[in-house]
């Protein structure tokens, strides 16, 4: 509560200082997020795309981008580091389309022939569009249908989500947006499991039981935005943040459910500077009935340069706390250093620092990473092979390539994630980095080395294909004894000092392989079919193995396709 009381007064302190047009976000799994990644890697030396690493883009950077990339097209036709194939140059229409509110060039094409009763549908990609001198609205339906089978499960898989989504601006000065559904889901059954463990639905809030094995929940997100001068916006809202150019990240996912927060964006000369303070739920236990869920709170700061037009290098830093009934104001000092300001405190809390890096190559390839250090002892670094428990860190390293074997919009991403034993763990259950009983940042928690590759074709405008091969090694608890990968357990029950690695422990594998095919039949409307092979072994316990071999279909509107990708 007093979190709450703190960020309004900054907001009516700060918002009579706004005084430019501020950008709504895109939302989570935004249809044209690939094509944004391309453009990034294909204009190389984008300013804009270059912050890419503080997620989500805000739509006015989105369309200047894709405003930019078309121009450079057009004015270099002869140019194949800016050549945009034929489906490119729909993704980038489409792209404006969606969000021609920030679009400065002519929009009669995106107005529909035949819309209903004059009224609905005007536009292409709105089912309901108001856009006015001084106010733009639109909102429109939200539907998935999702039916899937699974081998050696009797019952019926599926996902129900209904609801609308909104977004606006007023004056030119304020926006807001707004995504609300409501789910119902029977996950495959080591989803089911996972929920069983953490009493937790991935990415999910509170939950009810739905026909016994299936959940129901409710999915409410919404944000206003606003700015204080030229260089400095804010966002005041619940929903999820990514920080990171991988398909993980070890700094902040969109993994866990939405949280309350404030978001300040510093942008000026070559740096981007952002700070979110952020209200969580601390870990729990579901007890039946309805109950005041306990909470914690985070900072985190994450500082970034364009050290060159084709590198980018950044700065982490991130602590989370507990304070009874009240918010710790040493950490909204946006611009101390949170590791100090902790060391000031007592070192109650978990503090972390991180340093991440892209750069893109010939106009054809990214290569980034991030390293996270939740605790660095040079003595013991330079002793790596003790394998003392307090060296908690994880590596990221990763590479993307576009038109591989110079085939139009066939994308690869190779992405290996390393993260020692007990990182994002604490000596208490206050202070982990987790949010409502699901981890903030890698799904996997700690103790593992993961690599990922994915694959993204594009032929048509319409229709998209993905593959994706994810595989890990884990070292889980056995014998009761703390190994370091269940980041909700305090890391002081572990059964000594020394002798830790990646995959202490019990032995755990897993090959997750997925294909996926999309049809886009009408705007914003698809069709998928998917297929997905998982398989799980526990080195000495088979009780803990499964595999899973899942087929599904599915339509879904102004909707984003649901992962189980662990």
């Amino acid at each position: 509560m007093q979190f709450k009381k703190t960020t309004i007064s900054w907001l009516i302190f700060i918002l009579p200082l706004f005084t430019t047009a501020q950008s709504t976000a895109l939302p989570q799994g935004y249809k044209q997020s690939h094509l944004l990644d391309r453009l990034e890697i294909l204009l190389q030396d984008n300013p804009d795309l270059n912050f890419s690493a503080q997620r989500p883009f805000t739509r006015k950077m989105a369309v200047k981008a894709a405003e930019l990339a078309d121009s450079l097209d057009k004015t270099h036709p002869y140019d194949d580091f800016y050549h945009l194939s034929e489906v490119d140059k729909h993704n980038i229409q489409d792209l404006l389309m969606n969000n021609s509110e920030w679009v400065s060039g002519d929009k009669s094409s995106f107005a529909s022939k035949k819309p209903l009763w004059n009224t609905f549908y005007t536009s292409k990609a709105d089912f309901l569009q108001v856009n006015e001198k001084d106010f733009f609205f639109s909102v429109n339906p939200v539907i998935q249908q999702q039916q899937s089978i699974e081998a050696g499960n009797n019952e019926r898989l599926f996902l129900n989500s209904k609801g609308l989504t909104a977004r606006g601006l007023i004056d030119g000065k304020v926006g807001f947006d707004f995504y609300l559904t409501d789910n119902q889901e029977r996950a495959p059954l080591f989803v089911q499991n996972r929920v069983n463990e953490f009493q937790a639905v991935p990415g999910a809030g509170y939950f009810k039981a739905f026909k016994r094995t299936a959940y129901d929940y409710f999915d409410g997100r919404g944000s206003v935005y606003f700015n204080s001068g030229k260089h400095i916006s804010f966002q005041f809202g619940y929903d999820k943040n990514f920080i990171g150019d991988g398909y993980r990240s070890l700094f902040l996912s969109d993994f866990s459910n939405s949280y309350l927060f404030l978001k300040i964006d510093t942008r000026i000369w070559k740096l981007k500077y952002e700070n979110i303070f952020m209200e969580l739920t601390n870990q729990y236990n579901r007890t039946g009935a309805d109950f005041l869920l306990p909470k914690k709170y985070a900072s985190l700061h994450h500082l970034s340069i364009n050290a060159t037009p084709w590198l980018n290098i950044g700065l982490f830093e991130s602590v989370v706390f507990g304070r009874r009934d009240h918010y710790d104001f040493t950490y909204l000092n946006p611009v101390i250093f949170l590791r100090s300001a902790e060391i000031q405190n007592g070192s109650p809390d978990k503090a972390s620092v991180g340093l991440d890096f892209k750069t893109n190559i010939g106009h054809r390839a990214q290569i980034y990473g991030q390293l996270l250090i939740n605790e660095f002892v040079l003595s013991e670094i330079a002793h790596y092979s003790n394998g003392w428990w307090g060296n908690k860190q994880g590596l990221q390293l990763g590479a993307k390539f576009i038109n591989v074997f110079n085939i139009h919009n066939l994308d690869l991403q190779t992405e290996m994630n390393l993260v020692r034993p007990f990182t994002y763990a604490h000596s208490d259950s206050v202070s982990n980095y987790t949010n409502y009983n699901q981890p903030l940042a890698h799904p996997l928690g700690a103790n593992f080395d993961e690599f990922i590759a994915i694959a993204n074709y594009q032929p048509t405008h319409q229709l998209q294909f993905q593959g994706k091969i994810i595989y890990y090694r884990q070292g889980l608890d056995s014998a009761g004894e703390n190994f370091g990968s269940n980041i909700f357990l305090d890391y002081d029950t572990r059964p000594r000092d020394y002798g830790f690695k990646i995959g202490s422990g019990m032995p755990a594998n897993c090959i997750n392989v997925s294909g996926t095919a999309s049809y886009e039949l009408k705007e914003n409307l698809f069709i998928d079919a998917s297929l997905m092979y998982r398989n799980y072994s526990v080195s000495g316990n088979p009780t803990l193995s499964n595999h899973t071999t899942m087929f599904t279909v599915g339509v879904r509107l102004n909707a984003f396709r649901r992962e189980y990708d662990y």
